[in-house]
C-alpha cells in the first residue's frame, strides 16, 4: 500500500498513462509517414532545436528550421564590441559529453568540430565580512577549504553532502532526465522501483535550505549551497531539497569551458546541421502552425505557408499556444498556470585592468538571502542587497579581451518582466553592484569600464520569444513543477514535439540538449 500511494503521488499522472498505453498498444494503427519521406520543421534554433534538427538529419528527414532572428543559438549568442568578446547568455558549461554524442551519432570527430578548457576551479565566493575562498571539483580539495575557513565538523560533512548529491543524480537522472516524465514506458521498469524506495531520502518534501541545513550549520555554507536553485531559475527556500544534485554537475563531474567561449556550442552544432543538409532560415520568424483534424500539416512565416507533417517546437511554451498554435487545440491548463522563472540583468563590461583575486566564476554574495529571494519573488526591491555574479572568460580565453583588460559578464538575478519600470530599476541595480564590487577589490570599478551593453528581461523577451524573459520557463518552486513541464509531444496532436528550456526536463545546455533528443527519440518511436 505504502508503495501504492507514493508512486501517486511522485507520478501523480503515471498509474492514468499507464492504463491508456495498454489500450493504445492495442488500437494503434501505423499512420505514420516514413521518416525519409519526412519533411520536419524546427520553430528556433536554441540550443534543444539545434540538438532536433540534428538527430532528425540523422534519421534521414529533410529538415528546416525556422529561426526569427538573423543569428542561430537561441540564448547562447555572442558579441564583440570594442575589442573584448562577450558570450551573452548561458556562462556555465557542464556535461560536455552531450555536445559530443550529437556529433558522434553523425559519425563525425568530436574534436575536429568543437574543443573545451577543463577548468580545476569551479567558483570563487566572496562575502562582505571579508570570508574567500575557492571551490573545487575535487573532493579533498574541498574539506581542506571548508576546514581552514569553518570548523572541522563542518568539513567532516563535506564528503556526505556531496555523496549525497551524487545519490541523488545517479538514481533519477536516467529515468527523469534523459527520459519522458509523460510516457508511461518510463515508469514500466524494475529500475523505476529503486527511485520508489529511495523517495523519503531524495528532498522531495522539503526545501533545498532545508535539505542542506541538515548537513551545515554555519550560514556561509548553506548560503553557498543554496545558490543551485539559481540554476533553474527557482528559490532555494521553495524548490525541493532533490535539487541538491544540481551540486554534483560541478563538484562531482567537473566545469568546463568551451575554446572561442559558449557561443562556441551553438555555433559548433549549427556547422554540424548545415554539414548534415539542415537548411536554416534566419530572419523568418514563425507566425503560425497550421493543422488539420489535428494533424500538423505546415507552418506559416510571412504569410506563406510551408508544407511538413513534423514540426520540433524550439520556443516558450506559454508563446507557442498564445501566438502559433490554433485556439482549437485542448490547452495545458496546470502548465500555462505555473509560475515563471527568474529572469536575469546583465551588464557586459569591457574593464581596463586585470584582477588575479577572480576567476572564470565569482559569486559576491548578499547579506540576507532569503529577503533577497523574496524581493525577487513579489517584485519588491531586489537591488538594494543583490548576490551579484560575475563571469570572466578571458581568465582563459586570451583573445577575449586587450592585454591587460577583462571582460566582464555581471548579472543579478531578477523577477521575470511584468512591467516593472525597469529604467528606474536599473540605474539603481548598476550603483549597487558597483558600490559592492567596490568594496570587495579595493577598487573603484566605474572609471574602469572602458565600454558596456545591458540585457534585461524586456530585451530577453524581445529576442527570445520567452515570455517575460523568464530563463527557464517555469520555475522549480513546487515538489510537482517536474511534472507539470510541458511534455516533449503534445498529446492528441500527430506530428507535434516541444523541446527547450519551458519544455521537460528544463533549462540550461545539458538539459536542452536532452530536450532535443527525448522530442526526436518520441517521434521516431512514432514513426515505428
Amino acid at each position: 500500500m505504502m508503495a501504492n500511494a507514493i508512486l501517486f503521488i511522485f507520478f501523480p499522472t503515471a498509474l492514468q498513462q499507464i492504463g491508456l498505453y495498454l489500450v493504445f498498444v492495442k488500437m494503434k494503427k501505423h499512420t505514420t509517414t516514413s521518416i525519409k519521406d519526412s519533411r520536419v520543421a524546427v520553430v528556433g534554433s536554441g540550443i534543444a532545436g539545434l540538438s532536433a534538427a540534428i538527430r532528425a538529419a540523422v534519421a534521414g528527414a529533410e529538415v528546416h528550421v525556422y529561426e526569427q532572428n538573423s543569428y542561430t543559438g537561441g540564448k547562447v549568442t555572442a558579441f564583440q564590441k570594442d575589442g573584448f568578446r562577450f558570450d551573452a547568455g548561458p556562462s556555465l558549461f557542464t556535461l560536455p559529453n552531450l555536445v559530443d554524442d550529437l556529433f558522434k551519432l553523425a559519425g563525425e570527430n568530436p574534436r575536429d568540430y568543437f574543443n573545451y578548457h577543463v577548468h580545476n576551479t569551479v567558483c570563487n565566493y566572496f562575502w562582505r565580512d571579508g570570508t574567500r575562498f575557492s571551490m573545487y571539483p575535487q573532493l579533498e580539495k574541498n574539506i581542506d577549504v571548508i576546514s581552514k575557513n569553518f570548523s572541522s565538523l563542518e568539513a567532516s560533512r563535506v564528503a556526505d553532502y556531496f555523496s549525497d548529491a551524487a545519490k541523488k543524480y545517479n538514481l533519477t537522472s536516467p529515468y527523469f532526465l534523459e527520459n519522458s516524465l509523460h510516457k508511461p514506458s518510463t515508469f514500466m521498469t524494475l529500475e523505476v522501483l529503486k527511485v520508489l524506495r529511495a523517495i523519503p531520502s531524495l528532498g522531495l518534501f522539503s526545501s533545498l535550505d532545508e535539505e542542506n541545513k541538515k548537513y551545515f550549520k554555519d550560514p556561509k555554507l548553506v548560503q553557498l549551497f543554496n545558490r543551485y536553485a539559481t540554476y533553474n531559475g527557482s528559490s532555494p527556500f521553495l524548490t525541493p531539497g532533490i535539487m541538491q544534485m544540481i551540486t554534483h554537475l560541478e563538484h562531482g563531474l567537473g566545469t568546463y569551458l568551451p575554446k572561442g567561449g559558449m557561443h562556441e556550442i551553438s555555433q559548433s552544432l549549427t556547422r554540424l546541421a548545415l554539414k548534415l543538409g539542415v537548411e536554416f532560415h534566419l530572419g523568418h520568424k514563425v507566425e503560425k502552425l497550421n493543422s488539420v483534424q489535428n494533424k500538423m500539416v505546415g507552418i506559416q512565416v510571412n504569410g506563406i505557408e510551408h508544407p511538413c507533417d513534423t514540426i520540433f517546437v524550439n520556443s516558450d511554451v506559454k508563446h507557442a499556444y498564445s501566438h502559433l498554435l490554433s485556439p482549437e487545440l485542448k490547452r495545458p491548463k496546470k502548465t500555462l498556470k505555473q509560475e515563471p522563472s527568474s529572469s536575469a540583468l546583465i551588464f557586459y563590461w569591457g574593464i581596463n585592468g586585470s584582477f588575479p583575486q577572480l576567476d572564470l566564476h565569482n559569486i559576491f554574495f548578499s547579506d540576507n538571502y532569503e529577503k533577497e529571494f523574496e524581493a525577487i519573488q513579489h517584485n519588491g526591491a531586489f537591488w538594494e542587497d543583490p548576490t551579484v555574479y560575475v563571469n570572466i572568460t578571458s581568465k582563459l580565453e586570451d583573445t577575449d579581451a586587450p592585454k591587460g583588460h577583462e571582460n566582464w559578464f555581471v548579472m543579478i538575478n531578477v523577477p521575470s518582466n511584468q512591467g516593472q519600470p525597469w529604467d528606474e530599476i536599473i540605474p539603481k541595480v548598476k550603483n549597487s553592484i558597483l558600490q559592492r564590487l567596490t568594496q570587495e577589490l579595493g577598487v573603484d570599478i566605474k572609471p574602469l569600464i572602458l565600454t558596456e551593453e545591458l540585457l534585461d528581461p524586456r530585451s530577453i523577451e524581445r529576442k527570445t520569444s520567452s515570455v517575460g524573459g523568464a530563463l527557464y520557463g517555469t520555475s522549480s518552486n513546487d515538489r510537482m513543477a517536474a511534472f507539470l513541464r510541458h511534455p516533449n509531444k503534445k498529446s492528441g496532436v500527430h506530428g507535434l514535439y516541444f523541446c527547450g528550456g519551458s519544455a521537460h526536463p528544463g533549462g540550461g545546455v545539458p538539459l536542452c540538449l536532452l530536450s532535443g533528443k527525448i522530442a526526436t527519440d518520441w517521434w521516431l518511436e512514432d514513426d515505428e
